[in-house]
């Protein structure tokens, strides 16, 4: 019987009616104050394992959008253009180790602002406002906004922009021309997909460099660019305000570059290189299909951007599903223990503010502070990064959803587990979160389903993922149908096999149940 169990602590006090042992309160509280050493201890650790970025002479971390050719894409796995060879030139002769990074186009300049790059170089133009934040060396292109149109389009300058459906890629200067002087664009993650929008007849026009403005136009069908350009521009590289020393060897080296011809060479390798990579659809669906999926898969081996990016996004929402659910459960356990018991007040408050700000906020803004922000002191990896801001947010809808289903749990169970002698984190364990799990295991499917897909906003912060893949099979082959088809297939595909998982455990839990 009860009193021949073996009990861990001396009993306190005996109930005159059932004849159950109360024991002390702090003995309830106990499994949340280990839950909350345990992650105090795992963020320690974390956080000395990082350690402080250590200050390296020797490499030279340029970032850019290599989306943007001829000054920036890939060639294979390599990214390549008339930037990204000028920088290799400036870190040949200067003996630096170069590391190239592909982050999207908006977030290149604050990864110089914030020391997670030395050099920005993405075909950037000097404006004022730049100017303000960066400091920029030596200008060495000269470029225009042009605008792109289909071939019979009215449009035949910049006076019959007004009131038109115009594309930008965001965050360019193009951007900042058409919304200061013409109206609001529909703005692009990248130039290829607003290109692309033009072809289908989506936007009227697209304002864009010159340069891959030939690129694109050469590879599509159908368009033409104006005559008339809409202003005139000069490319530099962004470096850090406190960065003098390598302003003056970026500056220097330019200059050398330039007198003894290297400059010259780079640019014409790349004005002359070939265009004949275009899937046009000439011969029939069938055959177009076919070239198409030639040229965008097996060409080049590109299907091994989709492979490669797919691997870092189920190691990321892997690793992020396990941080979530020990944060939901944690987080789900305080505010549940205080709803029912009117304890851990000041943790409840804390668990609370921390719902109402993850749930508050997009991911992707997340994503940039954590990168940014919370982490521009250290040097740790993206992909960790990306755990622990995707992490973090799935843990507050992990918690709620885990704090529905033990509240739906009777209390009639708290009350029974207790009155057998059992302490309260006991009977949480055995008795309530047991049958809260299998409550809620729809929604949390549905969680992490939303969790994997949310990956996609990685290549803010330069990690090559399933949906960057995409990207940089499109800059390559600048066809948006069949890369973009790809990976909706591939994200369909996971999404249906862990909905058939989630199906399977949940017929064999309610197996059980009988």
């Amino acid at each position: 019987m009860l009193r021949d169990i073996p009990l861990p602590y001396p009993p306190q006090k005996t109930g005159p009616i059932l004849g159950h042992t109360v024991h002390n309160n702090y003995m309830s509280a106990s499994p949340c104050k280990k839950y909350i050493l345990l992650l105090l201890a795992c963020v320690l650790t974390f956080l000395t394992a990082c350690g402080e970025k250590e200050e390296s002479h020797r490499k030279l971390i340029m970032v850019t959008n290599a989306t943007f050719p001829p000054y920036e894409f890939y060639q294979g796995s390599e990214i390549v253009g008339i930037d990204a060879d000028m920088v290799r030139e400036i870190a040949s002769r200067n003996n630096l180790e170069l590391i190239i990074e592909d982050m999207a186009f908006d977030s290149v300049i604050a990864a110089v602002q914030t020391g997670k790059a030395d050099v920005a170089a993405s075909g950037i133009t000097v404006t004022e406002d730049r100017k303000k934040q960066i400091d920029f060396t030596s200008s060495y292109v000269k470029a225009d906004q042009v605008i792109i149109v289909r071939e019979g389009s009215d449009i035949t300058g910049a006076d019959a922009l007004k009131g038109r459906r115009i594309g930008v890629q965001h965050g360019t200067t193009g951007d900042t021309y058409v919304t200061t002087n013409i109206g609001e664009p529909e703005r692009f993650q990248d130039g290829a997909l607003a290109v692309a929008s033009l072809a289908t007849g989506k936007i009227d026009a697209v304002v864009l460099d010159s340069a891959p403005a030939q690129e694109h136009v050469a590879r599509n069908a159908g368009l033409l660019i104006l005559p008339t350009s809409l202003a005139s521009e000069e490319y530099a590289m962004a470096i850090r305000k406190n960065r003098p020393e390598l302003l003056l060897l970026f500056n220097k080296t330019l200059m050398e570059m330039q007198l003894d011809g290297t400059m010259a060479a780079i640019t014409a390798k790349y004005q002359g290189k070939d265009k004949t990579e275009t899937a046009t659809q000439t011969s029939g669906f069938k055959t177009w299909l076919a070239h198409s999926f030639e040229i965008n898969f097996v060409k080049d081996s590109r299907w091994k951007y989709l492979l490669n990016g797919f691997l870092v996004t189920i190691e990321i929402s892997f690793c992020a599903v396990l941080m979530g659910l020990g944060i939901g459960f944690l987080v789900a356990v305080i505010r549940s223990t205080h709803d029912q018991t009117g304890r851990h007040k000041v943790l409840n408050i804390l668990c609370h503010l921390y719902l109402t700000v993850v749930r508050g906020t997009p991911v992707v803004v997340q994503l940039l502070i954590i990168y940014f922000v919370i982490f521009a002191a250290v040097d740790v990896s993206k992909v960790l990064v990306a755990i622990v801001a995707f992490g973090v947010n799935s843990g507050a809808y992990v918690a709620e959803i885990i704090r529905s289903g033990i509240m739906a749990v009777d209390r009639g169970q708290m009350e029974a587990g207790r009155s057998l002698g059992l302490s309260y984190g006991a009977t949480m364990r055995s008795v309530i979160l047991p049958q809260a799990f299998k409550n809620v295991l729809p929604a949390l499917g549905n969680e992490f389903i939303v969790l994997l897909k949310e990956t996609s906003v990685c290549g803010y912060i330069a990690l090559q993922d399933l949906t960057k893949g995409g990207d940089i099979i499109r800059s390559q082959t600048y066809d948006a149908f069949l890369p973009l088809i790809a990976v909706a297939l591939i994200y369909l595909i996971v999404v249906v096999c862990l909905s058939q998982l989630l199906k399977k455990l949940e017929t064999r839990l309610k197996k059980n149940e009988r």
